[in-house]
């Protein structure tokens, strides 16, 4: 995967990296899958970031659950 499209997917890339990428996009066929794979993302991180929020305090991450 190329690092470009997980940066640009979730908006981080500065003005001139974002301009490069999109250039580079247009003629990268690779990237171009690579982005329709991830361009659900951001939505999809909102969604647990949501979610997290919503359940109580107390409870420790899933992760951290035995």
């Amino acid at each position: 995967m190329h690092d470009g499209v997980a940066a640009y997917v979730l908006g981080v890339l500065d003005e001139e990296e974002h301009e490069a990428f999109e250039r580079h996009l247009d003629t990268c066929e690779q990237c171009q899958a690579e982005l329709i794979e991830l361009a659900e993302l951001p939505d999809q991180l909102d969604e647990l970031k949501n979610d997290r929020s919503s359940t109580s305090g107390d409870d420790p991450p899933m992760s951290m659950s035995r």
